[in-house]
């Protein structure tokens, strides 16, 4: 007589942050619930995985493609889960799992209220229901577009309103009104820019006066050149941005569409080139982002007066853009405290893991020459270059010190890893 070995299964718990997920029990609610299933009806759970991420788009589940990939090595066999739905709402993942099924190497799947099993009718029954989440996703997505489609025709721009304006809701109808504090500042800012005033005469203006952003921090000059090139306050605005989708606001204009272009008429003649007015050059733009909400870095040039009445002394920071987390807590690093940072990163690799450094033939060429001309240096002064121990840390000083702005970004393209800002020191780790 054949002996049934027990099914091996892994609890798998899934609960993604996006609308369509609000609804769904918590995951600790649904490895409880499966849980005491499992102690009732004397199942062994070898395993528990829970999993936070959208399962909309296939693959790109770590821990789902990790319990495919232990399944298919004959880890387990079995899968309990709350509904299919956590398991998949997207052909591509539910495909893997149905090929596990005919292979045998996924004898069952057990949710709180079906059992599916390597037979015709209940593999069936699985996509069906996986297919009806997907449609229900696929539904939900058309019916946001065409609400946001409808808002946009209405006059009302969907997202937080730019400064100067205030997202309200009044019976149901999100509107956007005039901030009357906010509002008169910037009308005032684009008068100062049509008589000839800069971006950074006008930051310190603005600074004297308050004029504070939504964080309750002084506006950036970065948000000075984009509300400046901004046709909502004249009363249009495009959506979504580059879609050359333009609409009539609704909304109470701050300035009048004659003024707005005499502004970009000025704007237009203060500069020969053709990037946008305002564009600087940053040496570190584009090589991290943020440690903690994965937005890029910028650079950003910031003003000081002095108590003498002299010329303002410039200052460069670096900071995240918030475009995927406007409340970020990542603080802004100037750019002497961030080389400090790069000196500090390098030593510590070349120390502990001087295999993980190449160096480009770019990079090769430049440390040769540097080593020659502190080779003659030495030489005059009567010493031997040989009796000072030179490398890579050597070369990285003298770069962050004298170099270029090409020279600096070089030294980057010796490692093979995606840099993070965290904490104003400079990594290679995300931060979860």
């Amino acid at each position: 007589m054949e002996v049934t070995q027990p099914i091996q299964y892994c609890l798998y718990a899934r609960k993604s942050s996006e609308s369509d997920e609000r609804q769904a029990m918590s995951i600790d609610s649904q490895i409880k619930e499966m849980s005491e299933l499992a102690n009732k009806e004397g199942l062994n759970i070898k395993n528990i995985y829970k999993e936070s991420h959208s399962a909309k788009v296939s693959g790109t589940r770590p821990i789902l493609m990790q319990l495919i990939s232990e399944i298919n090595g004959g880890k387990y066999d079995g899968i309990l889960t709350w509904a299919p739905d956590r398991l998949s709402r997207n052909a591509g993942d539910l495909g893997m799992i149905v090929d596990l099924m005919d292979q045998g190497k996924l004898v069952q799947i057990k949710t709180s209220s079906q059992v599916f099993s390597n037979n015709p009718n209940e593999k069936f029954l699985l996509m069906i229901l996986c297919s009806q989440a997907k449609l229900e996703n696929d539904q939900k997505g058309l019916n946001v577009k065409r609400g946001i489609r409808a808002k946009c025709d209405m006059g009302w721009r969907p997202g937080p309103a730019p400064l100067g304006y205030i997202n309200r809701s009044f019976a149901g109808v999100k509107e956007i009104s005039i901030d009357p504090d906010r509002a008169p500042l910037i009308k005032i800012m684009f008068e100062k820019s049509l008589k000839g005033q800069s971006g950074r005469t006008i930051k310190i203006w603005a600074d004297k006066v308050g004029l504070n952003n939504k964080s309750r921090k002084p506006v950036t000059l970065s948000q000075i050149y984009r509300m400046l090139n901004d046709p909502f306050y004249y009363g249009e605005f495009e959506y979504p941005t580059g879609s050359n989708n333009w609409y009539k606001g609704s909304h109470e204009a701050v300035i009048s569409k004659e003024l707005f272009d005499k502004v970009r008429h000025q704007m237009e003649k203060k500069t020969s080139k053709k990037s946008k007015w305002g564009a600087k050059k940053f040496t570190y733009k584009g090589l991290f982002k943020c440690g903690n909400c994965k937005s890029y870095v910028i650079g950003e040039e910031r003003y000081r007066e002095r108590k003498n009445g002299k010329q303002p002394r410039k200052h460069v920071y670096y900071h995240c853009t918030r475009q995927k987390d406007r409340s970020c807590k990542e603080p802004y690093v100037s750019v002497e405290d961030l080389e400090k940072s790069i000196i500090r990163f390098i030593d510590f690799v070349y120390i502990n893991h001087p295999n993980k450094i190449t160096y480009t033939e770019k990079l090769q060429a430049s440390i040769q020459k540097h080593k020659e001309l502190r080779d003659e240096v030495l030489l005059q002064q009567d010493i031997s270059p040989n009796s000072k121990v030179w490398d890579i840390r050597d070369y990285t000083r003298y770069v962050m010190r004298y170099g270029k702005p090409e020279m600096k970004r070089e030294l980057f393209k010796m490692f093979n890893y995606d840099f993070y800002l965290k904490n104003k020191q400079i990594t290679t780790l995300r931060a979860h």
